[in-house]
């Protein structure tokens, strides 16, 4: 599901420490102009532009919206300040892809965003930003033509569409097509002999080629990578027709070229993805048959009641990192009808109105063209023939209904997706080299020691004092901390 939190950026606290950039004397009226739709002033120079051996204040790996944030806060610092250029913050993103994309193989047509406009990437920490939502449609011209509309939720398109905008303004301070491999220590202070300087080794997506920055602090937001259960992994990598829901828009013309075919399309998940691209196809392939393999009996509404709703406001993420373990772990098995496993109330009821029109047009005793299988766990993928895909499946059904399906199932499609999530793990590999820093736990009874890379409320590693100089040097992880920030 695709879902975006703001938390970390709507406060007036910054995620990273940004040196103090003093604003110019000047009257209301000249800071506070609005400019014109049309006007093409060159944003792209409010900071400097370091060469990758230079030290940087910060780099940011990643290039999402929990990265914009970062960035158009510290454009909006900049704007109307009177320190020299050359003296403002030095700073650095690095993104794998080779433009902007956000969640680019998920942009299906018609979907639209699960949350309101005002929690963009500006408009919680300062509404009079250049960068809000509502600053992008008029700069556009389309801001008449969007209140038209009454909704506070654009399009998935759109809204892609607004990151891309937010994130052109500081262009020249995203390295695209490199991809972060490691970060290591740098420098030791000569005084207290602990590191003050980070390394971070690069490596271009296309040649190979190795570039090292250093930096005193590190910022990652690099999102999730696809999640594969392991039971699935081998089959995912050996399949060419069976895809991860990330590569969905991207990917499916290649897999499925022929709209008009009647080929059999599976689609594994019973969260909002599954159940975006289980509607999508229907559409996209009208003569195909679609399976929609889910593990619970039914898909289960997201809750987004305005009560429910305020687990996401800044505020609660004190209320939720000062908890005890067990009660954070109550509290996020509560509000888990929020983000997980759940879809739109409006999209259930769509696909059930279209079922239910099958079933009256179909003629009587004919198996149905879109089917939900329910109680179902995938157990493994493998090949078929002609290039076909095996699902095995346990059944679970006849343990809920009085039925004699079998346990155990072998479906046969020409694609398959998998809606199985994310997982938000890509620090570990790429700070393997710096798990010496951390402070040193113990299993019970003195075992092996074990690595735990933990934050602070503020989202920064805690490293070992004598190791880590703090006053020079940090680590701070964004979109990772679901456990202790909710």
């Amino acid at each position: 599901m695709v879902r975006l939190s703001t938390r970390a950026l709507s406060s007036n606290d910054s995620p990273v420490p940004v040196p103090d950039v003093p604003a110019k004397a000047a009257d209301q009226s000249s800071q506070n102009e609005i400019k014109s739709p049309h006007d093409t002033t060159d944003w792209a120079h409010t900071l400097p532009i370091p060469s990758p051996g230079e030290l940087h204040d910060f780099i940011c790996v990643g290039v999402g919206p929990a990265a914009l944030g970062i960035g158009v806060a510290l454009q909006d610092a900049c704007e109307n300040s009177s320190t020299p250029l050359q003296s403002r913050p030095k700073v650095a993103f690095i993104e794998r892809q080779p433009g902007f994309a956000w969640h680019a193989g998920m942009q299906l047509p018609g979907v639209k965003m699960q949350i309101s406009f005002i929690k963009d990437v500006a408009t919680q920490r300062n509404p009079r930003s250049r960068f809000t939502f509502l600053n992008y449609l008029w700069t556009k011209g389309r801001l008449n033509q969007y209140s038209n509309l009454n909704t506070f939720k654009p399009s998935r398109i759109e809204y892609q569409d607004y990151l891309k905008w937010c994130a052109e303004s500081f262009s020249n301070l995203i390295h695209y097509g490199q991809e972060v491999v490691e970060v290591t220590p740098s420098q030791q202070s000569s005084k207290s002999k602990s590191v003050d300087s980070f390394l971070v080794t690069c490596r271009d997506v296309k040649t190979g080629n190795a570039t090292h920055y250093r930096t005193r602090h590190v910022v990652v937001a690099a999102g999730g990578r696809p999640n594969v259960p392991p039971a699935l992994a081998k089959g995912y990598a050996a399949q060419g027709n069976i895809i991860h829901s990330s590569q969905f828009m991207t990917t499916i013309p290649r897999v499925l070229p022929d709209p008009t075919s009647n080929y059999r399309i599976a689609v594994v998940g019973g969260g909002q993805s599954g159940a975006e691209i289980f509607n999508d196809v229907q559409t996209a392939f009208p003569n195909a048959r679609t399976s929609l393999i889910i593990r619970g009996s039914a898909l289960r509404p997201l809750d987004g009641s305005p009560f429910v709703n305020e687990i996401f406001d800044p505020e609660q993420v004190t209320n939720m990192y000062r908890r005890d373990k067990p009660m954070r772990e109550k509290s996020m098995d509560m509000d888990k009808s929020t983000d997980r496993g759940v879809v739109n109330l409006d999209l259930i009821e769509k696909i059930y109105e279209n079922m239910y029109q099958q079933s009256l047009l179909a003629p009587p005793g004919s198996p149905p063209q879109h089917q939900i299988l329910r109680y179902r766990s995938v157990t493994g993928l493998e090949s078929g023939p002609s290039g076909a895909a095996i699902v095995r499946c346990e059944n679970s059904t006849p343990l809920f209904e009085k039925c004699d399906e079998p346990r155990d199932e072998r479906l046969e499609f020409d694609a398959v997706i998998l809606a199985t999530g994310y997982a938000y793990d890509s620090h570990l590999k790429m700070f393997k080299p710096l798990e010496h820093l951390l402070p040193q736990t113990s299993t019970k009874g003195g075992g092996k020691k074990t690595v735990e890379w933990n934050v602070a409320e503020d989202y920064r590693v805690f490293f070992d004092s004598e190791k880590v100089d703090d006053s020079q040097a940090g680590i701070w992880l964004q979109g990772c901390n679901e456990k202790t920030h909710g």
